[in-house]
């Protein structure tokens, strides 16, 4: 779907066609939940995405148009996220990060071996969160640098550093395996 179909579902939607925004969430739906997920809403992701999408069509009348719909849905559901995170002190880490990731990870990733997976997936755990948020929006979720910026509400030049520092510690943590530059 283009950013002119987009921008032709938005109109029908603000236009009242409500119906209309359907397209939009069947198109969105399954990277806000990859987004929900890597960001560390585990379990509770399909919630975060549901909420995510219901802020969304209550904010669609401050959306600029012309603008790209992806990078403005998946700033609110990394909002979204870091809400659910912070409320769910009682609950572990562990369980957190429970979901399956086989569910959610794009097809052509089942051709990386579960074993190398995992240990990539690790080292990004174990990141602090502002480089796992950078590696998960650049890497995991393909996003651009423009469009990570606006998920993540920083500046560009701010997503450019972190994902430096992000890439040389993982070059450290994972020493034998390559890293992407």
């Amino acid at each position: 779907m283009s950013q002119g179909d987009e921008a032709e579902i938005l109109a029908r939607v603000r236009g009242g066609e409500s119906a209309a925004y359907g397209e939009l969430v069947l198109r969105h739906a399954p990277v806000a939940k990859r987004t929900a997920v890597f960001l560390g809403a585990g379990a509770d992701a399909d919630d975060v995405v549901q909420e995510a999408f219901v802020k969304a069509y209550r904010a669609l009348g401050g959306f600029r148009d012309g603008s790209a719909f992806r990078p403005w849905l998946l700033r609110i559901v990394a909002n979204e996220t870091r809400n659910v995170v912070r409320s769910r002190s009682r609950r572990s880490r562990r369980e957190e990060l429970a979901a399956p990731l086989d569910v959610v990870l794009d097809p052509a990733e089942h051709a990386v071996t579960l074993e190398r997976r995992q240990e990539l997936l690790t080292a990004v755990r174990a990141l602090p969160d502002n480089m796992r948020q950078v590696v998960t929006c650049r890497y995991l979720l393909d996003l651009d640098e423009q469009e990570t910026a606006v998920v993540l509400g920083w500046p560009r030049g701010t997503v450019k550093s972190r994902l430096h520092r992000a890439l040389g510690r993982l070059r450290t943590e994972l020493p034998d395996k390559e890293v992407q530059r």
